[in-house]
């Protein structure tokens, strides 16, 4: 196949660059299934024909499927880097690295309108508004969104306020002027520019600049107490406090580190976790962890180069220094990869963000394995069936007839609270005349444990029958008579109102019905009452076509079975052709069949 695949394509390999690029790998359906970046096209190409082996089976299945290739030439690396970035967004291939989306992630919106607006969201739309974040806790939101409303007053409201709006005395005041929560820009009570102002502030504050708003207002303040004006003053000497206490629980880094970006990795098998630290002012501003999910067995040095491409697009970071735990390039910016001091403190923080990650990720799956774990359902039935053991074996019976015709019953086993399904069993009735359920289900439990206890198998924990106190208490003769009553605990569920009955016990228990336990029976009792009316439907059909062909003469039980092995059916049988007919029973014995069907002699 390796060999196929380099013939095929060594006419485009020969010419590939020797350039930084991009190239685009499709398969047979014209479906762009991989996109990677080179420093060197023609190197990092051929290399995919050039292996004696592959590294893993999905590498090797990526290279069979190959049918064309297209490459992109750019300057550098870097811009390999980027638009490979955006063409794995775009097109989404197959055997590309994953990255999770955070769509759901809590962002804060400055709104891209006239007096913008800020609030919290959870949709990122391209409108031109401005989006920090996003945030791993909605708690962490709402403190800044509270910080932001202390220190300053923002309008809340949806109105148009555009200058003609304002002048033409479109709007009144709401409540939210009357209590000092608004400025009323709307009547034109607070003009734009001082709007703006504060929201320049705000976009600091949510970058992490808080010392330059600080130093403003502190320049503010001086001016209005040289100005007399001290109430103004005042106002401002507690927003300065607030500013202060709000700093003061940043976690603190180093004082000389600025506006850097720091960047871990981890590897976990068929995942990889990528941690980024934002640091303004030596204090860590945001904290945010991504997951990639592997294809290809991709190197850490190109997971984290991809997550850090994508991670600085999304957050809007313009850092130009990073800190990195491996040799990595990219662009102008600055790299760092640290053995000790700050910078290496800072790494092995990032470090242990990442194993929190993990560990969470990790309770959260065992957590959900858990919820539907079979164990949990069962430690539920035990005790909501007040047992002294864990149902693990549970058995159901069913009986099945229509007007005393074909009597049968139906066993169905359930392990682990899942259907057994080669474990079912059917019983035709033998000892029982008529339509008597009650003799039926005594018959049909004594047969079955019977058998168990002679073949020495294990007996269920937990025995249901499909029926009232009548049913119970024949199953329970049948348990006596082969001295096991005492071994299996046996309930009873009636349909009407689904009631649990217990033998000796007049009063029924009523579970739940959203409980689990209810469900687990009522799928028990419903497998074993599908089980048993398929087997008797198919008996009754059957025995219908056996007696009406049967009355043929000439007609034996050998010609009856090829008729019906063919033809299925008696409805089948009336719509053929005499010819049809004939080639699979001869002439005389179609003739025999056809004369009969039709009435004809």
């Amino acid at each position: 196949m390796k060999e196929n695949q380099k013939e095929k394509f060594r006419p485009v390999l020969s010419v590939l660059p020797d350039s930084p690029g991009v190239y685009q790998f499709f398969n047979s359906l014209n479906e762009i299934i991989y996109i990677g970046k080179a420093k060197n096209l023609k190197k990092r190409v051929s290399s995919y024909f050039n292996k004696d082996h592959f590294e893993n089976n999905k590498l090797k299945v990526l290279v069979s499927k190959i049918n064309r290739i297209e490459y992109i030439v750019v300057r550098t690396e870097s811009d390999a880097l980027l638009l490979e970035n955006n063409l794995i967004k775009k097109y989404h291939p197959r055997y590309n690295v994953m990255l999770k989306d955070d769509k759901t992630y809590p962002w804060i919106c400055i709104k891209n309108e006239n007096f913008p607006r800020i609030f919290y969201t959870r949709n990122v739309i391209n409108d031109g508004s401005k989006y920090f974040g996003p945030y791993t806790s909605v708690h962490m939101v709402k403190i800044l969104l509270d910080l932001i409303r202390q220190l300053y007053p923002l309008r809340n409201c949806n109105l148009n306020l555009s200058q003609e709006n304002i002048s033409k005395n479109k709007y009144k005041p709401c409540l939210e002027y009357h209590i000092g929560n608004c400025l009323a820009p709307c009547i034109g009570l607070q003009a734009e520019k001082e709007y703006n102002n504060s929201i320049d502030h705000i976009h600091n504050i949510l970058k992490g600049n808080i010392q330059e708003v600080i130093t403003y207002l502190i320049d503010l303040m001086t001016q209005h107490s040289e100005e007399f004006d001290f109430e103004k003053a005042q106002l401002i000497k507690e927003k300065i406090a607030t500013l202060e206490k709000y700093k003061s629980k940043s976690t603190i880094v180093s004082p000389a580190l600025n506006n850097v970006d720091v960047f871990n990795i981890l590897d976990d098998n068929n995942f990889a976790y990528v941690n980024f630290l934002k640091v303004v002012e030596g204090r860590i501003v945001q904290a945010h962890t991504v997951e990639l999910k592997k294809k290809l067995d991709e190197s850490l040095h190109d997971l984290l180069l991809l997550a850090i491409v994508e991670i600085r697009e999304r957050l809007g970071s313009t850092a130009k220094e990073m800190i990195t735990p491996i040799e990595i390039e990219l662009g102008n910016i600055k790299i760092t990869v640290p053995f000790r001091g700050e910078k290496k403190s800072l790494l092995e923080l990032s470090e242990r963000n990442l194993k929190y990650y993990r560990l969470e990720k990790q309770k959260r799956n065992e957590k959900k394995k858990e919820k539907h774990s079979g164990k949990r359902i069962l430690e539920i039935l035990k005790k909501d069936l007040n047992l002294s053991v864990l149902p693990q074996h549970i058995e159901c019976f069913d009986n099945s007839n229509i007007q005393g015709t074909n009597p049968v019953a139906s066993c169905v086993v359930f392990r682990g609270a899942k259907p057994a399904i080669k474990e079912y069993r059917h019983y035709n009735i033998k000892t029982v005349e008529g339509p008597d359920d009650y003799a039926s289900m005594e018959e049909v439990v004594y047969r079955r444990y019977k058998r168990l206890i002679e073949e020495n198998k294990s007996l269920p924990q937990v025995i249901v029958i499909d029926g009232g106190k009548g049913q119970l208490n024949s199953a329970l003769k049948s348990l006596e008579k082969l001295g096991i009553k005492e071994n299996v605990t046996i309930i009873g569920i009636a349909k009407r109102l689904e009631e649990i009955f217990y033998p000796g016990d007049p009063t029924p228990l009523y579970l739940d019905k959203s409980s689990e336990s209810l469900k687990v029976i009522q799928h028990i009792r419903n497998e074993a009452h599908r089980f048993g009316i398929k087997f008797h439907r198919n008996k009754r059909s059957g025995n219908f076509i056996r007696s009406e062909l049967d009355n043929i003469p000439g007609i034996g039980p050998k010609t009856i079975d090829v008729l019906l092995t063919k033809f299925k059916t008696i409805k089948k049988i009336r719509s053929v052709t005499i010819d049809e007919i004939s080639s699979e029973i001869g002439n005389s014995k179609a003739k025999l069949l056809f004369e009969y069907l039709t009435g004809s002699k």
